[in-house]
């Protein structure tokens, strides 16, 4: 919120990346008195701590692609750190792009299946609304926007008393790596849990 908030201002009608922020802190159930104490103390306070994002691109086991997005208060600490995550998990960091190019940037809205709507008339309401794709997966539907399009899409949705499980714009795969040995699975285990785990994550 205050990284939204300080590039481009408390209000999330015309702040494209705060609207995306909190469509996020909604999905995961954080109450809107808690966002907005959390825009009006981002706005005021000028003395807070200098975030910035910074996004790290590797290889972890069997050449599995990652992109790892962070806040940073020192890009130095976190390029350290991250590289450590990939070093010890047998991956490698890898220069900017490398492999960026295998994902696609979309907004990306995952409903509860047990959402009262029948699936057809979710999908409709959802293509009406702007969405590219509607996909039923075995536990939840998943629905897919063009960035630009997905603060309208979740919005409606909202209206329409939708349940999310998460709303977000991503980085979705173009294609997926299936990993069989137990050393890769332990590696990429590895990887993620130390990314994970660090504050700047």
């Amino acid at each position: 919120l205050a990284v939204a908030v300080k590039e481009g201002g408390p209000d999330p009608a015309n702040n494209f990346k705060l609207a995306q922020v909190v469509a996020k802190a909604k999905a995961n159930n954080m109450p809107n008195d808690t966002i907005e104490r959390g825009i009006k103390k981002a706005a005021g306070d000028g003395n807070s701590v200098n975030y910035e994002t910074a996004t790290y691109e590797g290889y972890g086991p069997s050449g599995t692609a990652i992109i790892v997005k962070c806040l940073t208060d020192n890009k130095n600490r976190t390029a350290a750190n991250v590289r450590n995550a990939f070093t010890k998990g047998q991956g490698s960091i890898g220069t900017q792009g490398c492999v960026s190019y295998m994902f696609d940037e979309k907004g990306q809205i995952i409903d509860k299946e047990e959402c009262d709507m029948d699936a057809d008339d979710l999908m409709m309401q959802a293509l009406d609304a702007g969405a590219e794709d509607f996909a039923d997966e075995d536990d939840s539907y998943e629905i897919t926007t063009a960035p630009a399009d997905f603060d309208a899409v979740r919005a409606a949705l909202e209206e329409a008393g939708i349940t999310m499980a998460s709303a977000e714009v991503t980085m979705i795969p173009q294609t997926y790596v299936t990993l069989t040995d137990e050393a890769d699975i332990t590696n990429i285990g590895r990887i993620l849990d130390l990314l994970d785990d660090d504050d700047d994550g």
